[in-house]
């Protein structure tokens, strides 16, 4: 009897273990040999990946930065205040990466996901590497497509395109943020969606800048990855990288992306912080010898896809402060050779009240004039030339020399052309009305007016182009060029309407 359920069990234990499938799960495990501020040197872990997340206790993540036969240097993403030397470190086998999905409109995020703006978990199927290869020569097309600040002095001057990297820099308190924000308020009915990146940042100016947004109602097509200047510095470096991956997936979807990088230089400093600590050798200024790599290799993924790979776009605004106008100082100077042009915000400019302070004689456009409209394209020409001449003639008559005729009619031009281009903040004006607007300048309708008539004038011209023009605004958004008679009917009857508001 014994012998007979005994080969029953067995057989039954036997039959059992078949169906089972079961798998050794090994987890690979270190310990911290050092920690400082924000850094951590673990030992072992002979099989990680840079980039990796490791996790810590207390549900601290860390990213690998550095490996070395006898160690592995880590950054913190999350508060380390609680651990110490010997606090073991758990691989995770994942790269760090960001969720990435349509749900994230109008979010506020950390550049690892997580929601801060109460609004509750982010629901993402998918998740991509916040380190990606930038697209091959062959996968991007020309930038022929213009990207419309709402700003004067920026489209008619230096134009942005889509798929362009264009700088903004200058000291702090003149006004980079403030055209980045006007920027992405003006993509409002355009289809652009817009992300702003707050790198090393206050708080309370981020929480400015999301009220902005949400009292221009843009919000639900933009989204905020915000690493405050209260975050870890590894937190700091990433911000950029986890933001340009969540664009390249709405840019795969064949839409147009603007992105905003406010600050690179809190960027670069930040990874000084990291690179110092983990001991690698420093360079000029202390910044470690990569430094133009991590900024070439983050701005080399804006572009512009052919239409085989959807036609989409991501345009970079990377912001960049300077020191008393230094403008050829090491993080400037690199980031201005990576990019396609500079929009340069002079502090002189900014302390006369010009706004915007763009320095137009330091600001440059290289690609932004292929994409421009071919109406604007043929007034800019002589807009320059004009108010060249006038900076250069304006310093010469300080010393109240005696000015002949032409000269003096050069002056009031350029005078003209400078009130044209003042815009404050949070007030966007429509191509078709620059375009109608720089044409009545170039005709001189605009000479001799101060500050309050100019401003007239412009409203009296805009308000003629949204009701006796309205066919050629059309025209002009389909890329067509202006005729001659169209021009003089046009200027002829901004002429009149001046005249009879008693403007000039």
């Amino acid at each position: 009897m014994f012998k007979k359920v005994s080969k029953k069990a067995m057989d039954i234990i036997e039959e059992n273990t078949k169906k089972t499938k079961a798998t050794l799960k090994t987890h690979e495990v270190s310990e911290i040999l050092s920690i400082s501020s924000g850094t951590a040197l673990l030992t072992g872990l002979s099989d990680v990946k840079m980039d990796e997340m490791l996790l810590f206790p207390g549900n601290v993540s860390g990213m690998v930065q550095t490996l070395s036969e006898e160690s592995v240097g880590i950054v913190f993403l999350d508060n380390p205040d609680h651990l110490k030397a010997g606090d073991k470190a758990t691989r995770t086998n994942r790269i760090l990466d960001v969720p990435v999905s349509n749900s994230l409109l109008g979010r506020v995020i950390d550049p690892v996901g997580k929601p801060l703006d109460g609004k509750g978990v982010i629901s993402s199927k998918e998740r991509r590497p916040i380190e990606r290869e930038a697209y091959a020569i062959m996968d991007r097309a020309p930038v022929d497509q213009p990207l419309q600040t709402g700003l004067k002095a920026i489209d008619s001057f230096t134009p942005i395109g889509k798929g362009q990297r264009e700088l903004i820099l200058g000291d702090r308190q003149t006004g980079k943020t403030a055209i980045a924000l006007d920027t992405i308020i003006n993509q409002k009915d355009t289809g652009v969606i817009s992300i702003y990146c707050a790198i090393g940042q206050q708080a309370a100016s981020v929480a400015r800048v999301i009220a902005d947004l949400k009292k221009y109602n843009v919000m639900q097509n933009c989204i905020v990855v915000v690493a405050s200047g209260e975050d870890q510095a590894g937190m700091q470096y990433i911000a950029p990288y986890a933001a340009t991956t969540i664009g390249e997936f709405f840019m795969e979807q064949g839409k147009d992306v603007l992105i905003v990088y406010d600050d690179l230089t809190n960027h670069a400093r930040a990874y000084r912080q990291m690179s110092l600590l983990l001991r690698r050798p420093p360079g000029r200024e202390a910044f470690p010898g990569d430094i133009f790599y991590i900024h070439s290799r983050l701005l080399e993924r804006s572009t512009h896809l052919t239409k085989k790979l959807g036609g989409g776009s991501l345009t970079a605004l990377p912001i960049v402060s300077t020191e008393a106008g230094n403008i050829s100082a090491y993080i400037p100077t690199n980031i201005i050779s990576i990019t396609d042009g500079q929009i340069y915000l002079s502090s002189s400019l900014f302390q006369k009240g010009t706004m915007p302070a763009i320095d137009t004689g330091r600001s440059v456009s290289r690609v932004g004039g292929d994409a421009q409209l071919p109406a604007y394209r043929s007034l800019v020409g002589p807009l320059k030339l004009f108010y060249s001449q006038f900076e250069e003639l304006e310093s010469f008559s300080k010393f109240g020399t005696q000015m002949d005729k032409e000269t003096q009619d050069r002056l009031n031009r350029g005078r003209a052309i400078r009130l044209v281009m003042e815009q404050r903040q949070f007030q966007p004006m429509k191509v078709t009305d620059q375009i109608a607007i720089l044409m009545a300048t170039n005709e001189g309708l605009f000479d001799g007016l101060d500050n309050e008539k100019s401003k007239k004038a412009q409203e009296i011209i805009s308000s003629l182009m949204s009701t006796d023009f309205r066919d050629v605004s059309l025209a002009i958004l389909k890329r067509q060029k202006l005729d001659e008679a169209t021009k003089q009917k046009m200027l002829t009857t901004f002429e009149k309407a001046l005249k009879r508001e008693k403007v000039i």
